[in-house]
């Protein structure tokens, strides 16, 4: 007995999502066919690659197609594939939720522009649900391959907040999406109209595409559909096909058909290797990031062919986790046809497909960072913006591209003293002061903290450029880059200050006099500081501050050690170095101290932990000390 008609609700999302289609939200309302279209391939490519282990499940029905129809009296349109087809189960799954990482930050990002959000709709991915553009019931009939006919599900809404899903018969396999469309858009119910959408966006499709052949009847003086069928698409892979056969126009739609994406991609590159091994690649990078691009488990971006045979999406293996943005397709003449994602993880053809791989990703960002064109160069800076700190994990992952890598980099620094991160590495170099051996950076939880740092006190009052850095991957990428160009990376804010030939020779004489005339002042804050640090000395870094706490050079910095405790992760224990400042007036005034000396030590830690961004063990201690030293220094 097959299950009896259900009512479901929509997950909070969809329904969201709906509101927004049903509401126009699209001027250009006949993308919907390419979405569905592009649905079908996908499902017709699953089919193909589970029919690798099982061929049993073509049945008698072993070519694959899409049909596109439309009955006129009806006023429907309908997109039929014989592909991998939907369980119920499957059915309510897929249509009626979103299950995607990142949804919540997606709709907190709409604006109620519609241009806006239409880019942000097409970048979420959710290309079923354009059916609401233009229609106002959307009925879908599948039945998944390896089920009998009796198992067929019918899945029906209205768009307005629930569906229904029913057991039904089917005689084939695959899915039929019917389409009943609203008042007012009967222009797609033409045999031209639906012909030109699909040589518009989806002329690239592998699979045919067929619609049935019309011809003119003199009787009715009308053009009449035929029995016959014909393919309206070209049905070859674009990547195999030469590049000068190839138009921009092209190159685009079929990003948009293998990212699902609304927008045009920042950049490709298209190529055939030969050699050794035999492939041919055809890579994008998007305009904008995914909502799911900090989940490193989710799988991304390759499509995987052998000899124009699908074989697997998203076939991770192909690209480095930190070029999880890239998206397109690699298509293997070498590979063998049932090859398996365990059988991707040893094979030594997908090492240098990879490889291969990443260095065109490579040569194509560095075509844009270094050329001379404004437009290409704005390019290379909305990539950053966009994708630059997945970029960073690179420096720690890949090894053998680290070089490379790090000319891609982008810093801010006190050069300008804003958060735009414009400035390479290369840059920075190009600026060094005559006898500078080193570039220093700072790290900090955020940018104004970074910017205000009292360790770059003496880097201001002389000049130098520092890079200042707020990203929490900069930690993971200064840990591995340790030079470039022969100049090595030295944070501001750990082990002694070392200005080498910047310093002149009066200051430091200046400093060591300093250190021996507040040797017994030391000796009494290590003394009232105790186990709270590891030493105490001299600065020559401060110019305003009165102290400063760094870490000793090879000690985890403080800013790391948070990042980790904030990660839920132990962080060894470190014990911090204060440095203090003889010509501050708080420090000269210590010397003389004698009644709260105590508390005068801990607030210059403490003062320099807080300005350092750290977190204080007592804070209560802190503010009852300040008020009772405020509350001495009033009764005087």
């Amino acid at each position: 007995m097959s299950a009896p008609k259900e009512t479901l609700g929509f997950q909070a999302e969809v329904k969201q999502l709906l509101n927004l289609m049903i509401h126009s939200l699209y001027s250009n309302k006949e993308i919907f066919l390419r979405e569905l279209i592009s649905n079908a391939s996908d499902a017709c490519d699953k089919l193909r690659f589970e029919a690798l282990n099982n061929s049993a499940l073509y049945g008698d029905d072993a070519e694959l197609r899409i049909r596109v129809s439309f009955d006129k009296e009806a006023r429907t349109i309908t997109i039929s594939d014989n592909g991998i087809g939907l369980s119920r189960e499957e059915a309510i799954e897929h249509l009626g939720t979103i299950a995607k990482s990142g949804t919540r930050e997606f709709f907190s990002a709409l604006t109620g522009d519609q241009a806006k959000d239409a880019h942000l709709i097409g970048q979420f991915g959710v290309g079923f649900y354009s059916s609401f553009i233009v229609a106002d019931k959307v009925t879908v009939v599948s039945r998944r391959a390896g089920l009998e006919a009796n198992q067929a599900v019918c899945w029906e809404s209205a768009g307005e907040g629930d569906f229904s899903v029913e057991m039904v018969e089917k005689a084939g396999r695959g899915t039929d999406v019917i389409l009943h469309l609203r008042d007012g858009e009967d222009e797609f119910l033409s045999n031209w109209k639906l012909r030109q959408t699909i040589r518009k966006y989806s002329d690239h499709i592998t699979l045919p595409i067929v619609m049935k052949k019309e011809q003119w009847d003199e009787e009715k003086k009308a053009q009449v559909e035929t029995d016959e069928d014909e393919s309206v698409n070209k049905a070859s892979a674009l990547w195999a096909r030469p590049k000068s056969e190839i138009s921009d126009e092209e190159y685009k739609e079929f990003y948009k058909h293998v990212a699902h994406d609304f927008e045009d991609p920042l950049a490709y590159v298209h190529a055939k290797v030969e050699g050794k091994q035999e492939y041919t690649q055809l890579l994008y990078i998007p305009q904008r990031a995914p909502f799911d691009l900090w989940d490193r488990n989710a799988r991304h971006g390759i499509k995987l062919y052998v000899r124009r045979v699908f074989i697997m999406d998203d076939a991770e293996k192909l690209m480095p986790v930190y070029m999880r943005f890239v998206r397109g397709v690699v298509d293997s003449n070498d590979l063998p046809l049932n090859v398996s994602r365990e059988i991707l993880q040893e094979s030594k053809d997908i090492e240098t497909i990879r490889g291969g791989c990443v260095k065109k990703v490579l040569s194509m960002l560095e075509g844009l960072a270094e050329s001379e064109d404004a437009a290409e160069k704005e390019k290379y800076a909305n990539f950053w913006k966009e994708f630059g700190r997945v970029l960073k994990e690179g420096v720690g992952e890949d090894f053998a591209n680290k070089d490379r890598i790090a000319k891609l980099l982008r810093f801010a620094s006190t050069q300008s003293d804003t958060p735009d991160e414009t400035v390479s590495l290369a840059d920075y170099v190009s600026r060094m002061k005559e006898g500078q051996e080193k570039i220093y950076y700072v790290t900090a939880e955020t940018f104004t903290a970074a910017k205000n740092s009292p360790h770059l006190e003496i880097f201001r009052k002389k000049g130098i450029e520092v890079l200042l850095l707020s990203d929490r991957v900069d930690e993971w990428v200064t840990g591995y880059l340790t030079e470039f160009d022969g100049k090595s990376l030295q944070s501001v804010a750990k082990g002694g200050l070392d200005l080498g030939k910047l310093e002149d020779e009066a200051e430091k004489k200046e400093a060591e006099e300093a250190a021996g005339e507040y040797k017994d002042l030391i000796e009494k804050i290590k003394t009232a500081l105790g186990e709270q640090v590891k030493d105490v000395r001299v600065t020559h870094r401060l110019t305003d501050s009165p102290s400063c706490v760094v870490a000793d050079e090879h000690d985890m910095g403080g800013n790391l050690a948070r990042i980790l405790k904030a990660a839920g992760q132990k962080a060894p224990e470190m014990k911090p170095i204060l440095e203090i400042n003889p010509k501050h007036p708080a420090v000269m005034r210590l010397k003389y101290e004698e009644t709260r000396f105590d508390d005068w030590a801990a607030l210059l830690l403490e003062q320099a932990m807080l300005a350092e961004g750290g977190t204080l063990d007592d804070p209560a201690g802190f503010v009852r000390r300040i008020n009772d030293l405020m509350m001495a220094l009033s009764a005087k």
